[in-house]
């Protein structure tokens, strides 16, 4: 589902984990292996077994749920259960449950004492190294963490308890987190630090399908100097494009926040990592391509600045109208007519080509480049390629020089109809209302 964000700010950080993060928080013996509440009685101190239902006073530290996993805004503070708690009894509840495995690292375990407090709590990786660090309620009974957990990594709760009386009692507890099969990663286009055109969309590809968008969405902010409101656009279940309704404005930046860490994408699988990433646009640069005149015009922030003659595709082979944005370029590349599914023996077939100065306009092989030597006759007056627009040295070695991805060519009159959005970026020929009414 799209996903407008207004005024070139859009966040919201909705969580919604599925995999077995964390289950039910268990009520641990104190100094025992059963699964129950351990009574301390008031006459000689003898533990005694105590069946389990609500109890009162729960500390502020964890706020009351039914599951140790991540709370829904995206706090990440877990859920505990409710036990029996009479008078004179200490109990402790731990979250995740011992044994737990496939925990999401989001997820912030906690203690907490009824009948008691605590006196002393770690939680230490299996593997080593720092405590994870965390805060005690302000009674003392109860304490969470404050940091995160790594993937694919054991933790030990050991804490000790003491009641009013002065007895005290220890225990152990431990759990695992997500494995690396259940990790997804993402990735966006352009790269950070990047300067390009203001026709570049942003494009985030993840290495798992996705299946929860609307999470994956909220956790991805897009900031602009410009102020633009924008929309996410999904272009399979492992890629999504965002831009604005119009072009991005000039000489912009643009700023993207990615929090993933945690998201649930679907099926189990969990962001594993979070990012700030940096984009600038430079001066509007349209080629306008007209397909009546045979002619590119160059407009520079607006202004016509050069014009020259060009060639399109054939009848057969016809160019596509509508925007494209410039993808990649290359200062000399070879052609070959298996690309563009030709055969030996086919009509239009062509012996592999090097042609100078192409910048790529789709993934299906439509370049500007300069035309060879025999099409140079063409350039002004018929359509002799095979769906490229074709120009002179001098045009080409310019449009190369000056245009760049996410510069933008548009193509007009040729009757064929708009490039596919995902044969390149044709994203700014979907209507802004389809665009942002994607189901």
């Amino acid at each position: 589902m799209s996903r407008k964000q207004d005024a070139g700010v859009g966040r919201g950080l909705r969580h919604g984990w599925r995999i077995a993060a964390a289950g039910a928080a268990v009520v641990m013996v104190l100094g025992g292996g059963m699964a129950v509440a351990s009574v301390l009685s008031e006459d000689d101190g003898a533990p005694t077994a105590s069946p389990t239902s609500s109890p009162s006073g729960v500390p502020s530290a964890v706020p009351p749920s039914s599951t140790a996993q991540a709370a829904p805004d995206g706090t990440g503070v877990p859920a505990e259960p409710s036990i029996a708690a009479s008078d004179g009894e200490l109990a402790v509840r731990v979250s995740p449950e011992g044994d737990t495995s496939g925990v999401n690292p989001v997820t912030r375990p906690a203690v907490t004492v009824t009948g008691g407090t605590l006196e002393d709590i770690t939680l230490i990786p299996d593997t080593g190294g720092a405590p994870v660090a965390g805060t005690v309620s302000e009674d003392g009974a109860g304490w969470v963490a404050t940091e995160r957990l790594a993937f694919d990594t054991g933790y030990t709760f050991s804490y000790t308890v003491r009641n009013a009386d002065g007895q005290s009692r220890s225990g152990t507890s431990g759990f695992t987190t997500v494995e690396p099969a259940n990790e997804a990663d993402a990735a966006m286009f352009p790269r950070d630090g990047s300067t390009v055109g203001t026709g570049q969309p942003l494009e985030f590809t993840f290495s798992e399908p996705v299946t929860e968008r609307d999470a994956v969405e909220a956790a991805i902010t897009v900031t602009s100097t410009s102020a633009q409101p924008g929309a996410f656009y999904w272009i399979s279940d492992t890629k999504v494009r965002y831009r604005p309704e119009e072009f991005w404005a000039p000489n912009s930046t643009i700023t993207v926040d990615t929090d993933l860490f945690g998201v649930d994408f679907g099926n189990g699988m969990i962001g594993n990592g979070d990012s700030t990433l940096t984009v600038r646009t430079h001066d509007t640069r349209l080629a306008v391509v007209d397909n009546l005149t045979k002619t590119m015009e160059v407009y520079i922030d607006g202004k016509l600045t050069r014009t020259f003659p060009i060639t399109l595709g054939t009848e057969e082979w016809p160019s596509t109208e509508g925007y494209m944005v410039v993808m990649e370029k290359y200062a000399s590349t070879r052609f070959t007519a298996e690309s563009i599914g030709l055969e030996p023996g086919d009509a239009a077939y062509y012996p592999p080509t090097v042609v100078q100065h192409a910048s790529r306009l789709s993934k299906g092989g439509a370049f500007v480049h300069e035309a060879l030597p025999a099409a140079q006759v063409a350039l002004g007056s018929i359509n002799v390629s095979h769906g490229c627009v074709g120009m002179s040295p001098e045009g080409a070695a310019y449009f190369y020089d000056t245009f760049g991805p996410g510069d933008v060519v548009q193509i007009l009159n040729t009757d064929y109809g708009p490039m596919y959005v995902e044969d390149g970026f044709g994203d700014w020929n979907v209507p802004w209302e389809e665009w942002t009414s994607q189901p």
